[in-house]
């Protein structure tokens, strides 16, 4: 028989048991469905994180901050253990900047926590000492949506970010430029503790960055120069260092790595933005082939309802096979009808999983907010599914691959059944 036939005669077998073959399709769309569904919700996570990143990273960077650090640098990424009371300094940046060529900038940062104290608006911000023009050379999207960023500012100029001016993300700004705002810092190193307020106008506002403001501009940010930092918060200790790269290679990154841990002997920290994305990308990676495998335990118990399915079919059709071998049909036809029914299914069952699936991951999304929000800094993190080719295709191979593997057995057994011995059952 040519294999047109043999599906044809499969999918006829398999309308005459209509109940039992959906029984057993459902199985199987449950499985895919199971996969589909977390697999896109999870890779829409990581293509929200990773563009998050993107946009409050910038790739040729590298941070610095106190604290020890252990391993290689290897990726461009040591990880701070304890905290031997090291501090790094304003002046630190010039030591910095003369330990490679491949060093572009050197910015130093000085972040604290304070209160912002309007007309209209009372709130809790951080608040963060930097040299204007070289933040937004390492940084693109320091840049004003509305106003200006100087770059000679005065000491009373003060950038906010785009939720420090709407905070309720709505278009209404209750912070515009030009506008005087009281910038309070409780500081608790006093005793007894002082409330220091710094009185400034606002220069310029952030258009919306979003990110996780990790060294790189956020939303709920207030920035003021570093020389009026330095002077309002009295102290010269910074809290990082962000160093931008003359390219994001990464033996320039591992090598500049090194040079700075020797140069402070080991005492801080060095993180690099490509590092951290590509760290990321691994952990996702081992979340998806973890939620892969939880899934695929209902497809193994989907498989295996295929095969007590069609070892019952193969008792209650044993004359059925006898005649047909009697009449001279091969084995080997036998066993491809069995096997056809078992694709007929997986295929039949694979395809509603990846529909049942994509709509499950929409609804889940339509339930919960116009996208998956996750809280960050910048306000939250929109999530859509992602259905990628790889999940699509791979979903599709692996339903029908374990419906025709479970479906093996009794088929082989199908194929071997003599004609005398099959017409003598009942």
């Amino acid at each position: 028989m040519k294999t047109f036939d043999i599906l044809g005669y499969s999918f006829s077998t398999i309308r005459l048991r209509k109940l039992r073959a959906a029984l057993t399709t459902l199985g199987i769309t449950i499985g895919i469905l199971a996969i589909v569904a977390m697999l896109t919700i999870t890779q829409g996570f990581q293509v929200a994180v990773t563009d998050e990143l993107n946009s409050g990273l910038s790739t040729n960077s590298l941070i610095v901050t106190p604290g020890s650090s252990q391993g290689g640098s290897e990726g461009g990424v040591t990880i701070s253990l304890d905290d031997s009371g090291f501090k790094l300094y304003l002046n630190d940046t010039s030591d910095i900047q003369n330990l490679s060529p491949d060093i572009d900038s050197v910015l130093a940062v000085i972040s604290k926590v304070g209160m912002v104290e309007s007309d209209y608006l009372n709130s809790s911000v951080h608040v963060y000492g930097v040299d204007y023009e070289t933040y937004a050379r390492i940084y693109s999207t320091f840049d004003a949506e509305s106003g200006t960023i100087p770059t000679n500012p005065k000491n009373d100029t003060i950038v906010i970010g785009s939720s420090v001016s709407d905070p309720d993300k709505n278009g209404t700004q209750f912070i515009v430029p030009g506008d005087s705002i009281n910038l309070v810092w409780l500081n608790v190193s006093a005793r007894p503790f002082e409330n220091k307020t710094y009185t400034a106008q606002v220069s310029g506002v952030l258009g919306a960055v979003g990110g996780f403001g990790f060294g790189g501009p956020s939303d709920s940010g207030v920035y003021i120069p570093l020389s009026t930092a330095e002077s309002f918060f009295g102290t010269d200790v910074c809290d990082m260092i962000i160093v931008k790269l003359t390219n994001s290679d990464e033996d320039t990154i591992a090598r500049v790595t090194d040079l700075i841990r020797d140069h402070f002997g080991n005492q801080v920290s060095v993180i690099s933005s490509t590092a951290i994305i590509s760290l990321l990308s691994t952990v996702f990676t081992t979340i998806q082939l973890f939620l892969f495998g939880i899934a695929a335990i209902s497809l193994l118990v989907a498989g295996i309802s295929i095969m007590n399915i069609m070892i019952v079919s193969l008792i209650e059709r044993t004359r059925e096979i006898g005649i047909l071998k009697a009449l001279g049909m091969k084995s080997r036809t036998v066993l491809m009808i069995f096997l056809g029914e078992s694709v007929i299914i997986g295929f039949i069952g694979a395809i509603l999983g990846i529909i049942g699936g994509w709509i499950t991951a929409k609804a889940v999304v339509w339930v919960l907010g116009s996208g998956l929000i996750i809280g960050t800094g910048g306000g939250g993190l929109a999530i859509t599914p992602v259905l990628t080719p790889i999940v699509l295709f791979g979903s599709l191979a692996f339903g029908v691959g374990i419906s025709v593997i479970f479906a093996l057995y009794p088929a082989w057994r199908a194929s071997k059944l003599k004609p005398v011995d099959a017409l003598r059952q009942d």
